[in-house]
């Protein structure tokens, strides 16, 4: 089971989202982001589990926290140690198992990532958790698992997939390549971009509130 921060909201818990950080991050960077969001969201609890250390590829092999190695890259293309991403995909699949095990609704639990965590929420939600499941925020993300040959198993769990306009860390492209596919298979599937780099922005936050709020009620 991933090591994971719980920020338990303000009433009940009859909803959760599984928040995924980025690579070299902390299970703490989207503690505020949750925090900002629980006014509205006053039932749904945030886990935001912590990627284990381990070298990275293209880091020089220096170990850092990261959901799976990145072997290579190139402007718009990553190549990723599969095994690792399955592992991780694992992680949070459990998490799941956990949170409905608790009494959540599989329908009310949404899967959250910003950059690498968001390449794992998109693996794991679309090709590997075959249950309900009440959506995916992608944050800043790339899909590299992604495929015309593949089906997902299931098309039923809408996306909101977010990117930066001037990400030097992964194009917009990598990210609009994901939404396409996601539309491809007739997901019902969200694009929005904003003003930024690699990063969260405040109209971004109240994108993902008033969605979340949306598929809550």
């Amino acid at each position: 089971m991933l090591d994971a921060l719980i920020v338990e909201p303000l009433q009940t818990a009859d909803s959760a989202v599984i928040w995924l950080h980025g690579l070299g991050a902390s299970q703490t960077d989207f503690e505020p982001v949750a925090q900002m969001l629980q006014p509205k969201l006053r039932s749904t609890r945030f886990i935001l589990p912590q990627a284990p250390t381990r070298p990275v590829t293209v880091n020089g092999g220096y170990a850092m926290p990261s959901w799976y190695d990145i072997l290579e890259m190139s402007a718009n293309k990553r190549a990723i140690n599969q095994q690792q991403l399955e592992q991780s995909a694992e992680g949070v699949m459990q998490l799941i198992e956990q949170q409905r095990d608790a009494g959540i609704d599989p329908k009310r639990i949404f899967l959250a990532g910003f950059s690498q965590g968001g390449a794992v929420v998109l693996h794991t939600a679309y090709l590997r958790w075959s249950g309900p499941l009440g959506g995916v925020l992608a944050l800043s993300t790339y899909a590299p698992t992604f495929s015309p040959e593949l089906q997902p198993i299931s098309t039923q769990r809408p996306a909101f997939v977010m990117h930066g306009l001037f990400d030097g860390v992964v194009p917009p492209a990598m990210g609009q390549a994901a939404f396409q596919q996601l539309q491809a298979w007739q997901v019902e599937s969200r694009w929005a971009d904003y003003p930024m780099q690699h990063e969260v922005h405040p109209l971004q936050i109240k994108d993902i509130e008033s969605w979340l709020e949306q598929h809550l009620n």
